[in-house]
């Protein structure tokens, strides 16, 4: 029995629990965030929301990437779909961009949350909020080439 469907599962939700969190919370949980609360409660939230969301990331970002190299790797870089390589590199830039804001706006939002301050902390998370906008796109383009991708290989 071939491993690929086990390896696609795995894939696919990866990208259903990052893509779908990010534009869950940027659409759904944000709006009403910042209409229906002060900045202290709002930065809590944010700083509990953004602490569980993403231990799931990490488990998504390690689902994806291991599953996408483990399907790729016996089909080989050279002769793999360009869509592959699309979805490759765009999810690598994805990857960063969360490094990024995992060990840069979202630690200080963490220090600004524990020392209550305030400013700082909203601070953090406008570059937390810009950085899941241009992941939630890249990671909807991802999806895009996934399922057209096929029309063109």
């Amino acid at each position: 029995m071939s491993a690929y469907p086990f390896l696609l599962f795995a894939h696919v939700t990866g990208v259903v629990v990052w893509v779908g969190g990010m534009l869950f919370a940027y659409h759904c949980l944000r709006p009403p965030a910042g209409q229906l609360l002060d900045a202290p409660t709002r930065l809590r939230l944010w700083r509990a929301v953004l602490g569980r969301f993403f231990v799931w990331v990490w488990v998504a970002i390690f689902a994806i990437l291991g599953s996408g190299f483990a399907i790729i790797i016996p089909v080989g870089f050279p002769t793999s779909p360009m869509s592959w390589h699309l979805m490759m590199g765009i999810g690598l830039l994805m990857v960063a961009i969360f490094l990024q804001v995992y060990f840069g706006p979202y630690a200080k939002l963490q220090r600004a949350v524990a020392s209550e301050d305030w400013t700082a902390g909203g601070a953090a998370l406008a570059r937390i909020r810009r950085a899941v906008a241009i992941n939630l796109h890249l990671g909807l383009l991802v999806i895009v080439i996934a399922t057209l991708g096929r029309l063109y290989y």
